[in-house]
């Protein structure tokens, strides 16, 4: 065999040795595999980063809001606030590449936008509303750098949404009839008593009527728990006694000393409390009384003075009979035209009382859903409570 041909041989096994071929292949594939893991731990990282700077920016504008309406924070306040949270979800967060002590701290905390707008509300209450948008880069690992991406840049918003109470004054009073069938009895059962004189209209004033068994509660002191559970709902409303004046005036054939407007309904309750029926019925000039310390400038100055505001105002009118005179029906509805007119609400109860008397009130009321008949106690009181509820629910509205 010639050298020439023993050299065409040597090259033909050179190139026919297949022994090498999967190092070579390893060397050249290996980064392509090592890029592609890298590539799939950073997509996972990405989806996590991703939710835990969601749930940072949400978290951060609800504490925020909470923080304004609820502690009277202020904004530069609830701004700090806001920043701790985000800060304190990405830096602990499962997902969060955040370092505090690395610049990464000062970058991310550049490139969060927080706004708060704040709004004035009816009465005294504001609305804020607060808007949070951030950015967090996260820095790929070395395998997926390898594809020439070193970071991406994540972001996120939220916003949330709060308002503080807002209290609305108003100033209301009473106008009850103390009448001597106030006395009569109701058809509920006084089980404090064992055994206690029941009157009514047919015994009532007789010196010879004597206690019987069971006991019933009168038709005044059936008037006395439905009042309590009318300003049980203005203390509520108003616990500081702020926001809410109230007055009463009793009569029967007579007109009586009224309670004078004040703050809060303890001195109206205590008035009413200490009321004894007796006497025929005469509601015009109690009723006069009553609107004329509504519409007085006084009333109106002190609410400014206290909480800044114009009152809403309402009257309440009630009776178990009717007028002995109609000077008096007259009178009383004059009264309420013009309560009307000055855009005071009038809520008229006719309690037990004959038709003469529930004309009266259904002409006074500000409409049909101001007028209540109550044929027994608990009506009543459910009256009143209504009452109570629809006026406490303006001094008192929480949004959102």
């Amino acid at each position: 065999m010639t050298t020439k041909t023993e050299k065409r041989s040597l090259f033909a096994r050179l190139i026919g040795d297949r022994c090498g071929n999967f190092a070579m292949m390893t060397a050249i594939v290996c980064p392509l595999i090592l890029a592609a893991g890298g590539v799939a731990i950073d997509l996972t990282n990405i989806v996590m980063t991703r939710a835990n700077l969601q749930d940072a920016a949400d978290s951060a504008a609800l504490a925020a809001a909470s923080a304004l309406a609820n502690d009277a924070k202020s904004k530069a306040e609830a701004k700090l606030l806001a920043m701790q949270f985000l800060k304190t979800q990405m830096y602990g967060g499962t997902g969060g590449n955040v370092d505090p002590s690395d610049n990464g701290a000062s970058e991310f905390e550049s490139g969060t936008q927080i706004s708060i707008t704040e709004t004035a509300m009816l009465g005294n209450g504001k609305s804020f509303k607060v808007d949070i948008s951030t950015k967090h880069t996260l820095n790929f690992n070395a395998f997926t750098r390898l594809l020439g991406q070193k970071s991406t840049e994540l972001k996120a918003k939220s916003t949330a949404e709060s308002a503080t109470e807002s209290k609305n004054a108003l100033s209301m009073f009473l106008v009850l009839d103390k009448s001597g069938s106030m006395a009569w009895i109701t058809n509920e059962k006084d089980k404090t008593l064992t055994s206690c004189i029941n009157w009514t209209e047919q015994n009532w004033g007789n010196t010879k009527t004597k206690a019987t068994s069971p006991c019933y509660v009168s038709k005044m002191a059936a008037l006395k728990l439905a009042v309590a559970s009318l300003f049980t709902q203005f203390t509520i409303a108003d616990p500081t006694n702020t926001f809410v004046r109230t007055g009463t005036i009793a009569y029967d054939s007579t007109t009586y000393t009224p309670s004078e407007l004040t703050w809060g309904s303890t001195t109206s309750l205590a008035y009413v409390n200490l009321l004894k029926a007796d006497g025929g019925t005469a509601s015009g000039n109690a009723t006069k009384i009553a609107y004329n310390k509504l519409i007085a400038a006084s009333e109106n100055t002190a609410h400014k003075a206290k909480n800044g505001q114009v009152p809403t105002k309402y009257l309440v009118l009630m009776t178990d009979g009717a007028n002995n005179s109609s000077a008096d029906d007259t009178s009383t509805k004059a009264t309420c035209v013009s309560a009307k007119a000055a855009g005071i609400e009038v809520y008229s109860v006719a309690f037990m009382a004959p038709t003469a008397g529930q004309n009266l009130l259904k002409a006074c009321a500000t409409d049909t859903s101001h007028y209540f008949e109550a044929e027994n106690m608990a009506a009543l009181v459910a009256a009143f409570k209504v009452i109570g509820e629809r006026t406490s629910a303006v001094v008192s509205r929480l949004t959102k």
